[in-house]
């Protein structure tokens, strides 16, 4: 059963900010599912004030790079990015104060605490508690500065572990997630949480995107507590050097779908300009492009050269065998866009790694 309300906060809202309310967000409610007519298409004409959270990682220094050597950022724009030495996003004072001092119109929202499987399987508290201080703190300064927009970024972990295949926007909350990495799983649901109640109390515009398996330059590489490929390509660098066989931790098994940061980058810029919804979207490559670990471990064999013995150690959890996700809403919006291929997008990391080693996070 299902009603179509006209809410009497969105009236208010239409006069307050410039938008116009048109994503339908259903809401379970006493077993009645009510029908709010949501929207979050912004006329904000005049050049953004972009701040980027988070914005010496990975995703961050794509976003750097889209921005300043490929033409991302239009005539009279001002991009800022943060890094931790700006301020202690787990902190709300320093939070509020780098917020005034930029007083940003848009904000992306990258700034996390993040690991591998190991880590994540050790300090689940830690994950849980650091990263809902980061974005409670961030998303209330932002509304506080009036803030049109923000585009914070979520992961497909965030996913039930026991659930049908592909996993879309829809499933979010229907189910626990895996228990390797639960803490930070739930504390980046609530970012959804957050924007549909900012939405609802306040009329902000904010949204989220969910990519998946996230790699490129400027990735975090470290063994122990980086992600699957990252981890690889480091583990065979290292292995090729030493004349050592690459032990790939688990069965290479399970299989995931990866994102190059620079596609990543490009598609962040379109959901912070055009994409209009309060509910998350998925950026992903299709269900095709999935790959087993162990396909991974021999592309990045391939990429870096390495010419020894590849073995793998079962002793290793795997954790979860797959989250195969549906890039269908995004094919809706964008139906042309064009991935990197994968081989060609880990060749460039590879080179990437190789020639950056030193200065390189490991």
């Amino acid at each position: 059963m299902c009603f179509a309300l006209e809410y009497s906060l969105i009236i208010i809202c239409k006069h307050l900010y410039p938008v116009l309310f048109q994503i339908l967000f259903f809401a379970p409610l006493n077993n009645v599912v009510f029908c709010f007519l949501m929207t979050c298409q912004g006329d904000h004409t005049d050049p953004m004030r972009v701040l980027v959270t988070g914005g010496s990682g990975l995703v961050g220094k794509a976003i750097q790079h889209v921005v300043k050597e490929e033409g991302g950022a239009k005539e009279g724009e001002e991009w800022i990015f943060l890094s931790s030495k700006d301020a202690n996003l787990m902190n709300m004072e320093e939070t509020r104060a780098v917020f005034k001092k930029h007083r940003p119109t848009h904000v992306i929202h990258l700034a996390a605490m993040v690991g591998g499987l190991f880590k994540n399987m050790k300090y689940n508290l830690d994950f849980w508690r650091n990263n809902l201080y980061i974005n409670d703190n961030v998303l209330q300064a932002a509304h506080e500065v009036d803030v049109i927009k923000v585009v914070s970024c979520l992961s497909t972990c965030i996913f039930p572990d026991k659930t049908t295949y592909p996993i879309d926007e829809t499933m979010i909350h229907n189910g626990p997630p895996h228990e390797s990495n639960f803490g930070y799983a739930y504390a980046k649901r609530m970012i959804d949480v957050h924007n549909r109640a900012y939405f609802q109390q306040y009329g902000r515009c904010h949204t989220a995107v969910i990519p998946t398996n996230v790699f490129g330059p400027n990735d975090n590489f470290s063994i122990e507590d980086g992600h699957v490929l990252p981890g690889l390509i480091h583990k065979a660098y290292i292995a090729q050097k030493e004349g050592k066989p690459l032990v790939v931790w688990g069965s290479g098994a399970p299989r995931r779908q990866f994102i190059y940061s620079l596609d990543l980058a490009r598609l962040f810029l379109w959901v912070l300009r055009e994409y209009p919804e309060v509910d998350p979207i998925i950026l992903s490559v299709g269900e095709e492009d999935e790959v087993s670990i162990k396909e991974a471990a021999d592309a990045v064999v391939q990429a870096l050269g390495f010419k020894g013995e590849v073995v793998y150690d079962t002793s290793k959890a795997d954790g979860q065998f797959k989250k195969t996700a549906s890039n269908a809403k995004l094919r809706h919006y964008l139906p042309d866009f064009t991935f990197t291929p994968f081989k060609q997008a880990l060749k460039e990391t590879c080179d990437w790694f190789v020639a950056n080693y030193d200065t390189a996070r490991k």
